[in-house]
């Protein structure tokens, strides 16, 4: 399994430090830029952990097929990986995922099947045609053909087990008070939560969520309800995952668009860092989780990915206006 340096990119990523929402909580706020790896997001790391495992387990091997059901950036990240690889990648993502993203990955040589977006429930859903996929093309394919399953493949949680929550850990020298994320697959939550608190179980934890997400209310009231919606892509969830089902969670906040893109609009005037929406879901999660620790604490979240993926609508005066959302006065 030789690999070519770009492998080796994925994860040890910087973290930088908010200063705004520092200044603004008297907290340390840092955000892990996980846009420093090879596909731009925090996603290349389990990727990386679906695919290697794939392999080390005999499923596939140089010829074969990833399978795999993504809002974009996993699609994005196993397509950087069975580059290096030598596999083939057939994404199935819904149809309201942002064109940047779509492009991407036709770029990258990933096959894409666009479907109608669905909720879980149904058959039709991205997630269930992608695993009908695999299975269908398993039945004649030597070189092997894997079904990433990114949100039940607990190698997923591995992965930030492994390496995130050991980074951050070493980048704040274990001076870490509290850990915020949002949740897609709950691999990143999961991992670190696990990962940190295995270190010291004292380190607060919580979930950031969007509105439209049910795991808010799972989290506070043990039920899964939602209200509300969100642009923001790849996060919010009405279901527990086999990854989210292991997160050590002590709290939950939630954000609505109006909220996430200000914080955005103004990182990148004040400190020239482009971001896309679940980053923002993230640092004004931990902005609360911050004001709810007290004054001087280290908070550090998630800076999924790059905001260019999606300028078609964050950065799309029409869009925002038809969804009246805030518009920066630099569009």
């Amino acid at each position: 399994m030789e690999t070519t340096n770009i492998i080796n990119q994925i994860g040890n990523t910087p973290l930088i430090k908010l200063k705004q929402v520092s200044e603004l909580t008297g907290c340390n706020i840092y955000g892990k830029a996980e846009y420093f790896n090879p596909g731009e997001s925090v996603k290349d790391r389990a990727a990386l952990y679906i695919v290697k495992e794939a392999f080390e387990k005999k499923k596939i091997e140089r010829g074969g097929i990833i399978v795999e059901g993504t809002a974009g950036n996993t699609g994005i990240g196993l397509a950087v990986v069975c580059k290096e690889f030598g596999l083939n990648l057939k994404i199935v993502i819904p149809n309201t995922q942002s064109i940047e993203k779509k492009d991407t990955l036709k770029k990258l040589g990933a096959e894409l099947i666009e479907v109608e977006a669905v909720p879980y429930s149904n058959p039709k859903n991205y997630i269930k045609q992608s695993k009908k996929i695999a299975e269908e093309l398993s039945k004649k394919h030597k070189f092997g053909v894997v079904w990433g399953n990114q949100f039940d493949n607990i190698v997923n949680t591995k992965a930030h087990i492994e390496t995130t929550a050991n980074e951050i850990w070493s980048q704040t020298a274990g001076k870490v008070d509290g850990f915020t994320c949002a949740v897609g697959t709950g691999g990143t939550l999961a991992g670190v939560s696990i990962g940190l608190k295995n270190k010291n179980k004292d380190i607060k934890i919580a979930l950031s969520d969007p509105m439209g997400s049910s795991l808010y209310s799972y989290v506070k009231h043990n039920k899964l309800e939602s209200k509300g919606n969100s642009i923001t892509e790849g996060i919010g969830t009405g279901r527990i995952t086999k990854n989210f089902e292991k997160a050590i969670i002590d709290d939950a906040f939630q954000t609505d668009d109006v909220e996430a893109l200000k914080i955005i609009y103004d990182l990148i005037e004040k400190q020239n860092i482009i971001l896309g929406g679940s980053s923002g879901i993230n640092i004004a999660g931990a902005v609360k989780l911050a004001k709810k620790l007290g004054k001087g604490k280290t908070i550090v979240t998630i800076l999924c990915d790059d905001g260019r993926r999606y300028a078609s609508k964050i950065f799309n005066k029409e869009f925002l206006k038809s969804k009246n959302l805030p518009i920066p006065k630099w569009l």
